[in-house]
């Protein structure tokens, strides 16, 4: 990815999954000319304690997210659905990441 027309380098979202973590969360953003250089940029920027184990960026354009306006018509679907809900399951004793 180059700069855009101005300039500029492109805006990149960055996730980074904890020592203790099972998922990735999102810890910032940051602007680089390209994946390698956002990826060590993050590693520099998010994890300079040595908490992280894994890390993802992501060019910030290639997300397509749904509008926090719109939540209500967007979810209403899934609330007729209770099995989607984590208390329709019963989970196993000693099972300890679902």
């Amino acid at each position: 990815m180059s700069g855009g027309a101005d300039g500029t380098w492109p805006l990149w979202e960055v996730f980074v999954r904890g020592r203790r973590g099972l998922a990735h969360t999102h810890a910032g953003s940051l602007h680089a000319p390209d994946a390698e250089m956002a990826l060590r940029n993050a590693r520099d920027l998010y994890t300079r304690r040595s908490e992280g184990v894994s890390i993802w960026v992501v060019p910030s354009a290639s997300i397509t997210a749904s509008s926090p306006d719109e939540k209500d018509p967007f979810f209403e679907p899934a609330a007729d659905k209770p099995y989607r809900h984590p208390t329709f399951y019963e989970i196993p004793e000693g099972v300890r990441h679902l």
